[in-house]
């Protein structure tokens, strides 16, 4: 049995735990290195975390009978004042895993009684990743997937999980980038021997007042998450998304924007939070951004790009406990991954536009997720796969969705919860939840079940800007800089003017020039000066590379683990022909 490695960086807060008892435990863990440390009559687990004790937060309660906690941001639905671990623990022995519906927010939950097996379950949209490995006839889990696979005595790389990172940034359903280490399905809860299925997200679609309503659930969201302690900041950008935090949360103390100082983007922002009375902070664009060490990569657990990661180098700017942000917010309650199509014309999409009525589902989320051609450069002597990178994503998804088809009655639906699934934005929270009390309003059950009850038609940004007015009749006041109408098409038309008009500035993004920087920063001399053949790949694909790369590295002790970057490229006759980006670069 392998004891954990002590030089790996742990996480600020972590739940970990193993299916057997206190000297189990201690096989794997000294209790020394957390904050709780419990034994029920099916598994022991260990609680590190700030947020101990604050309301909505993580909690631990045990007694004669059993044990519980629920770790992460978690609003019971109904509660008389009962310490919502000791409620859970109750609800637990008399309904089994039933009373794990019963709370509101992003969470696990472990349970474990003398009248019940002991469980670990996820929320509804696994907002919170935990995984699992079984060593030694033992089950070990976790929230940080470097402790768990530490107790892996010989792990191996899993290189189709690790070549859908390369390709598209994110691993896919449950995997990870090790055989031997799983993640908790989606809506699921965990066993000593299975895992097994909640029905909580299922697509049912209904009439109702959708603007009305999502406008009361984001109230109520707001207001849940109101009371959270300490000085209270929020990542503001100049969209829509997070400024409905400014509405909704009173005593904000600090804005936060990541931005460049000419950028319209930066503008917006600043024009928001002294609209709002909230004192402004531009964290510039320079070195720190791109961050490429084991403190920002190990957020992306292996399975996600340390990219979306933006403030990750400003930490030390950041003078606040509790952090918003309006992460999600397209994705649950605008449609993100849904498709829109529109007439062809020069190889642009033209108006009018509509949702697609067939769309292409891998050239999709090809987009989406940030394919790129370049990865065809990646050797398949190591990944040992024939597959084109578009034959494989679409073999891959249609895996996925088939797996998972029960839960939705439209393909529109299906491509909703596809992307939920496989957010990769998740270490943007992962990272802020590690350092602060972070909340992430988009992720309130109510909300979930807005999304889940409406159409896919009506689940858009029109439907979303008639919620936000209703939240504040002057929250559009000042416009997002890519979006000066209500309208889609108007947008977009605007947007291509602006772009084809001479000595007019069209609308660059929200984020700066990561080519330029990744170049300016000197990132191959520093992370790929070995690896002449990496050098060769488009920036956000070496950064993939490292990402990958550097997480296995640094996980375990064993050198099968541990890949050299340049074995993951195969010379090319004409490097330059396979970089240009698909989509998103």
């Amino acid at each position: 049995m392998q004891q954990v490695d002590r030089d790996v960086r742990p996480m600020n807060k972590e739940l970990f735990g193993v299916f057997g008892d206190e000297s189990t435990f201690e096989q794997y863990r000294s209790p020394d290195e957390f904050d709780r440390v419990v034994s029920g009559p099916d598994l022991t687990f260990g609680v590190r975390s700030s947020e101990l004790d604050i309301p909505g937060r993580t909690t631990v309660y045990e007694n004669e009978e059993g044990v519980c906690a629920v770790w992460g941001e978690a609003y019971p639905r109904s509660i008389d004042g009962t310490d919502p671990a000791e409620w859970a623990l109750s609800e637990y022995a008399a309904h089994g895993t039933d009373a794990l519906t019963g709370f509101n927010g992003s969470f696990i939950a472990v349970a474990d009684h003398e009248n019940q097996s002991g469980v670990v379950a996820t929320d509804s949209v696994r907002s919170r990743e935990c995984y699992y490995a079984d060593t030694d006839g033992t089950r070990v889990f976790g929230t940080d997937p470097a402790t768990v696979a530490a107790t892996v005595s010989s792990p191996r790389v899993d290189y189709e999980p690790l070549l859908e990172f390369l390709h598209f940034g994110v691993v896919f359903d449950d995997r990870t980038a090790l055989q031997q280490v799983s993640r908790i399905p989606f809506d699921s809860w965990l066993t000593a021997t299975d895992t097994h299925e909640f029905g909580r997200f299922v697509y049912e679609s209904r009439e109702f007042d959708y603007a009305a309503e999502l406008a009361e659930r984001m109230r109520r969201a707001l207001e849940r998450r109101s009371g959270l302690p300490g000085r209270k900041g929020v990542l503001l950008s100049g969209g829509y998304d997070s400024r409905t935090i400014l509405a909704g949360i009173s005593d904000l103390d600090a804005a936060y924007t990541v931005g460049e100082s000419d950028s319209s983007e930066l503008t917006v922002a600043e024009q928001l939070a002294t609209q709002y009375g909230i004192p402004h902070q531009t964290l510039s664009v320079d070195e720190r951004y791109l961050n490429t060490d084991l403190e920002t990569v190990k957020y992306g657990h292996g399975i996600m790009e340390s990219l979306h990661i933006h403030h990750a180098g400003y930490m030390d700017q950041m003078d606040v406990d509790t952090i918003y942000h309006g992460g999600l917010a397209d994705t649950m309650l605008r449609g993100h991954f849904q498709p829109i199509t529109g007439v062809e014309v020069f190889d642009r999409k033209c108006p009018p536009y509509r949702m697609d009525p067939d769309p292409d589902i891998a050239n999709h989320f090809a987009e989406k997720f940030g394919y790129l051609p370049a990865s065809e450069m990646l050797s398949r002597d190591t990944t040992m796969f024939d597959e084109s990178g578009k034959e494989f994503l679409r073999r891959r998804v249609d895996e996925v969705l088939d797996r998972w088809d029960h839960r939705f009655d439209r393909l529109y639906n299906g491509m909703a919860l596809f992307g939920i699934l496989n957010q990769p934005s998740r270490p943007f929270r992962f990272q802020l939840s590690d350092k602060f009390v972070e909340s992430c309003v988009s992720l309130d059950a109510e909300l979930v079940e807005w999304h889940l009850a409406t159409p896919p038609e009506h689940r858009n940004t029109q439907t979303y800007l008639r919620a936000l007015r209703k939240l504040d009749d002057d929250i559009l006041h000042h416009r997002p800089p890519d979006r000066p109408y209500d309208s889609y098409t108007f947008n977009q038309i605007d947007n291509f003017l602006r772009r084809a008009m001479p000595f007019v500035s069209g609308y660059q993004g929200p984020w700066p020039d990561r080519a330029e920087l990744y170049d300016q920063c000197g990132l191959d001399e520093k992370i790929f000066s070995d690896s002449p053949g990496v050098q060769e790949l488009p920036w956000r694909l070496k950064l993939r590379v490292n990402d990958v790369t550097t997480w296995l590295d640094s996980t375990t002790d064993d050198t099968s683990t541990s890949i050299d970057p340049s074995d993951l490229v195969q010379p090319q006759e004409d490097p330059q022909a396979a970089s240009a980006p698909y989509g998103h670069n």
